[in-house]
C-alpha cells in the first residue's frame, strides 16, 4: 500500500517527524524531509535510503516564514513528481512555556508556525494531494481539545488546526474528493524538544517517539479521520471535557510541579 508513494514529512530532522521518516522509508516510500537544521537533516536521509526508501530528499526551511513553507511543498512535488501524503508535523515559535503576558509577537510567531503554515502547505499541495487522492496527516494535541495552563499560544494554534482540518475533511466528503485528513491527537512524547521544554515542569511520563510514530503512519495507511495516542492517556479526558469540565480543571492541576513554571 506504500511501496513507491511520495511523502513529504515537515520537522523530521528529529522527533516524531523523524521516526515518521523512517516507517515510511521501512515501506519503500520515496521521502521529502524538511526542517531548519541541514546536517541532521542529511543524516536522517541517509538513514532513509538504507531503510529501504524509495529516495530521500530533503530541503531546508523555517516555517515561521510562508513563502518558506510554500517552496517546501512545491519542491516535494518537484522532486517527487507529486504527493501522496502530506505529513504536518512540525512545532516552534518563540515563546515558551509559561504564563501568558500580553507578548503579542510570541503569539503571532506561534500561530505563523503551528497554525498559518501548516495552511499554507496544505493550499500549495491541494492539487497534487486531490490528483492522488492522498492523505493529509495533522500532527495536533490533547492542546487542540481541552485548553491546558501554561501553553496558551500553543493551545491557540492547536484549537485553530482542529477546527480547520475537521472542516476540511467535511468538504472533501461533500464535493466526493477522495482525499483523506487524519488528525493526530497526541500526549507528551518523548522528543527532544517536548522533554526540554516540559520535562521538569509536569508529573506526567512521556510516550515513546517510536511507538507514537508507527500508530501515526497506520492511522495515515489506513485513512482513519483521528488517532489518540496515548489511547488511554487522550480519550478518557477528551470524553470528560464536556461531562465534567471542572473535574478536568482539577486533574490539570496536580500535573503541573508550579515552582518551575514562571
Amino acid at each position: 500500500m506504500v511501496k513507491g508513494k511520495r511523502v513529504l514529512v515537515t520537522g523530521s530532522s528529529t522527533g516524531i517527524g523523524e521516526q515518521i521518516a523512517y516507517k515510511f522509508s521501512e515501506m519503500g516510500a520515496h521521502v521529502m524531509l524538511t526542517a531548519r537544521r541541514a546536517k541532521q537533516l542529511e543524516e536522517v536521509a541517509k538513514k532513509c535510503l538504507q531503510l529501504g526508501a524509495g529516495s530521500a530528499h530533503y530541503v531546508v526551511s523555517d516555517m515561521e516564514n510562508l513563502t518558506s513553507a510554500q517552496n517546501v511543498a512545491e519542491e516535494a512535488i518537484k522532486k517527487l513528481g507529486g504527493l501522496d501524503y502530506l505529513v504536518l508535523n512540525h512545532v516552534g515559535g518563540s515563546g515558551s512555556f509559561g504564563t501568558f503576558r500580553g507578548d503579542m509577537a510570541a503569539v503571532l510567531s506561534s500561530n505563523k508556525v503551528n497554525y498559518l503554515s501548516y495552511i499554507q502547505l496544505t493550499s500549495t499541495a491541494l492539487k497534487a494531494l486531490l490528483e492522488s487522492q492522498g492523505s493529509i496527516v495533522v500532527m495536533s494535541s490533547l492542546s487542540g481539545r481541552i485548553g491546558s495552563p501554561f501553553t496558551t499560544n500553543y493551545c491557540a494554534a492547536k484549537f485553530a488546526l482542529e477546527g480547520f482540518y475537521s472542516t476540511l475533511r467535511k468538504e472533501f466528503m461533500l464535493n466526493k474528493n477522495n482525499v483523506s485528513v487524519t488528525v493526530a491527537v497526541l500526549g507528551f512524547i518523548d522528543t527532544e524538544n517536548a522533554v526540554k521544554k516540559v520535562g521538569d515542569k509536569i508529573t506526567l511520563r512521556a510516550s515513546p517517539k517510536e511507538e507514537c510514530a508507527d500508530e501515526v503512519v497506520k492511522a495515515a495507511v489506513l485513512r482513519q479521520p483521528e488517532l489518540f495516542y496515548p489511547y488511554w492517556g487522550i480519550r478518557p479526558f477528551v470524553l470528560l471535557r464536556d461531562l465534567a469540565p471542572s473535574l478536568i480543571g482539577y486533574l490539570q492541576s496536580h500535573f503541573f510541579i508550579l515552582e518551575n513554571i514562571k
